[in-house]
C-alpha cells in the first residue's frame, strides 16, 4: 500500500505491517480523546517512525495515488483529530 506522510513524500508499505500501524493508530486516538498532548506527540512520532522503518520510499517524481495520508510530526492535535473523525488514520 502507498502511504503519504504530508510534507515528506510517499512510501510503499507491505500490508503485513498494518497490525502494528493499527495498534499505534488506536493509541493515537486514545491520546487525543484524553487530551493528552504528551502521549499524542509520542505516539504520532512512533507511528511515523514505524511507517518510515517498514516502508520503501518512492521516487519524488512518482505520482502514485496514496491509500493512506498521515500528518507530519508538526501536526497539531486539532488537525489530526479532523483526520481521525472517519475511523482513524489507518483503515482496519
Amino acid at each position: 500500500m502507498i502511504v503519504r506522510i504530508m510534507g515528506e513524500g510517499q512510501l510503499e508499505v507491505a500490508e503485513s505491517h498494518l497490525d502494528r500501524l493499527n495498534a499505534l493508530d488506536v493509541r493515537l486516538s486514545e491520546a487525543l480523546e484524553r487530551g493528552d498532548e504528551e502521549a499524542f506527540r509520542s505516539v504520532l512520532r512512533s507511528l511515523l517512525a514505524a511507517v518510515r522503518e517498514s516502508g520503501s520510499p518512492l521516487p519524488a517524481e512518482a505520482l502514485e495515488p496514496s491509500e493512506l495520508i498521515l500528518p507530519n510530526e508538526d501536526a497539531t492535535a486539532e488537525e489530526v483529530g479532523r483526520l481521525l473523525r472517519d475511523g482513524g488514520l489507518i483503515p482496519g
